[in-house]
């Protein structure tokens, strides 16, 4: 038989030979290799958090409230009225006045506070006052009392909004006074929570706070 002969009778076999190495391939190929990668989603993974010791943070407590500054000291009347920090509940704000007795002679104590909303300028504001209670506290009237020299007597104040009220306004200090004519004191206002006002209520004066 001739060469040409025996390289005809070796093609069949050397195909043969290829379609059984390329259907095993598979077992060549290492698994993964050759094959696209998956693809990769856009979201974005957070790193795992760490939280230092807590020797090594500083104390954190609850935000403050917003503190007005007074200005002004013991008036001639010997009563000087305080304002404490914010208090909040269900969208509602009020504040606790406290009416003290700076003065040397005991000091009558019989109605409400005096209260007005200042504008920037310190000009008077048309915010309506109401001698009344709120959610922090029902008004149970006057009570005549008698203040010795340090002795104290409070009223809670409260932020206000009524359907006819209209736009809020915006108060930039309230000035206080035991009384009208007694003496006030000016409380500068801050944070959006207490500038911005429609009406006030004003429980009276009493040697405990209204439930």
């Amino acid at each position: 038989m001739g060469e040409q002969a025996r390289m005809w009778r070796l093609v069949p076999v050397v195909a043969v030979a290829l379609t059984v190495l390329s259907g095993c391939s598979g077992f060549l190929v290492p698994a993964g290799e050759g094959e696209p990668e998956p693809a990769r989603s856009a979201r974005a993974v957070a790193p795992p958090s760490v939280t230092p010791p807590t020797a090594d943070l500083p104390a954190q407590g609850p935000d403050p409230s917003p503190t007005p500054t007074p200005t002004g000291g013991c008036p001639a009347s010997g009563a000087v009225v305080t304002m404490g920090e914010v208090l909040t509940a269900m969208m509602s704000r009020a504040v606790v006045l406290t009416l003290t007795n700076c003065g040397t002679k005991p000091y009558r104590v019989d109605g409400y506070p005096s209260v007005q909303a200042l504008g920037e300028e310190g000009e008077r504001l048309p915010v309506k006052v109401n001698p009344g209670g709120s959610m922090f506290g029902h008004d149970k009237g006057p009570e005549p009392r008698t203040l010795k020299p340090g002795a104290t007597a409070r009223s809670m104040l409260a932020w206000v909004s009524t359907q006819e009220g209209g736009e809020l306004i915006m108060a930039d200090a309230l000035e206080l006074a035991a009384a009208p004519d007694s003496g006030a004191r000016v409380y500068r206002l801050e944070g959006h929570d207490i500038r911005y006002m429609d009406e006030l209520n004003m429980t009276a004066w009493r040697a405990e706070l209204p439930e």
